[in-house]
């Protein structure tokens, strides 16, 4: 038996379903899906110290699971004392599996250890059904050593859908169970 992340399984068996039935799908291949999922951390002002670099990419690492690679500027910016080709993040592209494997661990464990947390934000979908979801705190991943951090530092995190529309991005991200807030009027 080859091995498969329980989310895929249960948007297999569950939110295709589900969503054929709301929507009025005639196919399979017309319900949405997730494509991949980007996870990116700005280095910031941090390009001057190697070291920080390093452990962004380590930590960006351990947290996707698979190797993350430096994004470069590309034209030089003398407000930023930046340089073409010089190191200004960190990202990792997520798909198949590890894609479904991510998920599961940022809806289960970490999205619950961020403090005072009541759901994240609906509005910020791109009018393309691509959702970006901003972490302020790389501690919340159980994969980050607490005491070998040498900067907090955020990242952003990029869920890219088959789908054009936000509604029909939004209700796949909420059946696999992404926690929007609640609406204040209903």
């Amino acid at each position: 038996m080859i091995y498969q992340p329980k989310l895929q399984q249960f948007y297999k068996e569950k939110i295709i379903p589900i969503l054929m039935k709301k929507f009025g799908y005639t196919s399979i291949m017309e319900v949405p899906k997730l494509n991949k999922i980007i996870i990116h951390q700005g280095i910031g002002s941090s390009f001057i110290d190697k070291k920080i670099m390093d452990c962004s990419m380590n930590e960006i690492t351990n947290i996707a699971g698979q190797k993350a690679i430096f994004c470069y500027s590309k034209h030089d910016e003398s407000g930023f004392k930046l340089r073409k080709g010089m190191p200004i993040g960190v990202k990792v592209t997520l798909r198949k599996m590890r894609m479904y494997e991510f998920l599961e661990r940022l809806i289960v464990v970490s999205l619950p250890r961020v403090r005072d947390f009541n759901g994240v934000k609906d509005s910020s979908f791109d009018n393309y059904g691509n959702y970006n979801m901003g972490i302020t705190e790389q501690m919340i991943y159980p994969e980050i050593n607490i005491d070998k951090i040498r900067k907090n530092m955020g990242m952003n995190i990029t869920f890219v859908t088959s789908v054009k529309k936000k509604e029909e991005a939004k209700s796949l991200l909420s059946l696999f169970g992404i926690p929007f807030k609640k609406n204040k009027n209903g």
